[in-house]
């Protein structure tokens, strides 16, 4: 299914109604407003049709009207519309006014008659009221266009729609701010959760949180709960089998250690130099088990002030003997920085660098260990001139147990991908480029400012 937004959909949900009611509200409004108005001007023209009524004169069988040329006048007279009128005699004749004027559609009706017809092209308003002439009655049809009516109804419209415009415009925007007021707790919510490291797992602090939001935040911290156990689930196994492997272990290679040292026929002093680089290999990958499992989330230490130089210069002596061993040399440029970390974890980062770079060097290669900062900021960087790392494949190897095909030595692919959890639990960034002259390898760890 499409994402779909709440709030679009609260307001598809609230907004149409509220427009129909106020188009509702509209309506009910105009139709009683404009009914009054139009029976008024309809009830001017019946007083102009009795008025007119009254000048009718009859002598025997003749009938005819007796209008003065200033009362024609004043009855013609009209700011928007065209008045006409016409006199009718019982028989139906013609006695004055405008010739053509329709009659009312109801013949030889008793009573006022007002209706709607056109003349001369125009449409018009027309009346048809009894006028007593004599002992018989004769008929005063009286009409006007509909200038001022049509006027009149869109004034009406106009001020019955444009408080309801403001209503609505107002409606929309009380609506839209107060659906945004109340999806406030679930857009801090998300932040709140957006906000938090891998590692913390600590349930979610229900207070001022909404009561329907309440159940989703219940089902969260059930789920994060179960997700912390399982990591401890995790965390707990590696490290017993970290622990339980490194005795047997240790006592291994110090045996094989033993044994070459005393005279030994060649071919079984290969055998065991294999068995004790085996076995110096496997406790490296117990030690680097041991070190993940507390580099993943919810296993990391309290934080503490840690010197990123005296860090490197405590563990320098055992870098270079292994460096030594390889024929490397191992070169320093220590200025004092400090972060917020777990020391254990740092030291275990940075002689993952330092063991890889050593590693993969070539012999009479050269490493550089570094730390201070960079545009304002503390990094711990490790340099080699040794084979580099494809562009292509330094995201990759970063991942767990994975090796750059074709890759010689003896590692479990293990290294970096500890750098990378230690420097995802410190906030810090990872980045591996070339280094100096395009040769080898440079692998930077930027913490944040501090």
């Amino acid at each position: 299914m499409a994402a779909r937004s709440l709030r679009a959909h609260l307001l598809r949900m609230l907004l149409p109604p509220i427009a129909a009611l106020l188009l509702l509200g509209a309506l009910v409004a105009y139709f009683p407003s404009i009914e009054p108005a139009t029976a008024a001007y309809d009830q001017g023209l019946i007083d102009v049709g009795i008025s007119l009524g009254t000048y009718i004169r009859t002598g025997g069988n003749n009938f005819w009207l007796e209008l003065p040329s200033a009362v024609d006048q004043v009855l013609r007279r009209d700011s928007y519309d065209a008045v006409f009128y016409q006199v009718l005699s019982p028989g139906g004749e013609v006695i004055a006014g405008d010739q053509g004027l329709p009659p009312p559609p109801i013949e030889n009706a008793d009573g006022v008659v007002a209706y709607d017809t056109v003349y001369r092209g125009q449409s018009i308003r027309a009346v048809a009221v009894p006028a007593q002439c004599g002992g018989a009655a004769c008929r005063v049809l009286v009409a006007e266009t509909t200038v001022k009516r049509k006027r009149l109804a869109r004034d009406i419209l106009f001020s019955t729609l444009l408080p309801e415009m403001l209503i609505a415009i107002a409606t929309v925007l009380i609506v839209w701010f107060g659906v945004k007021r109340g999806l406030a707790p679930l857009a801090r919510l998300s932040e709140q959760i957006k906000q938090r490291s891998p590692g913390d797992l600590r349930p979610i602090d229900a207070a001022g949180t909404p009561e329907e939001a309440r159940p989703l935040v219940s089902a969260l911290n059930g789920l994060l709960g179960e997700v912390a156990q399982a990591s401890r689930n995790q965390q707990r196994f590696l490290a017993n089998a970290a622990h339980q492997l490194r005795t047997p272990l240790a006592g291994l290679q110090a045996h094989t250690e033993l044994a070459l040292a005393k005279p030994l026929p060649d071919p079984v002093r290969a055998e065991l130099a294999q068995v004790h680089e085996a076995t110096t290999r496997t406790a490296r990958l117990a030690n680097q088990l041991l070190a993940l499992a507390r580099a993943e989330p919810g296993a990391r230490g309290n934080a503490a002030d840690v010197n990123l130089k005296t860090l490197a210069e405590r563990e320098a002596d055992q870098w270079v003997h292994q460096a030594l061993a390889r024929d490397v040399d191992l070169g320093f440029e220590l200025e004092p920085v400090s972060v917020q970390g777990d020391e254990f974890l740092l030291r275990e980062a940075l002689a993952n660098l330092v063991h890889n770079a050593i590693e993969y060097s070539q012999r009479g290669g050269r490493v550089t260990v570094r730390t201070g900062r960079r545009e304002g900021e503390p990094v711990i960087e490790v340099e080699d001139d040794g084979a580099g790392i494809p562009p292509a494949e330094r995201e990759r190897v970063l991942e767990r147990f994975y090796r750059v095909p074709g890759t010689a030595g003896t590692g479990s692919g293990l290294g970096l991908a500890i750098v990378r959890e230690i420097a995802a639990g410190h906030g810090a960034n990872i980045v591996i480029t070339d280094g100096a002259g395009n040769k080898g390898c440079r692998v930077a760890i930027t913490f944040p400012h501090g």
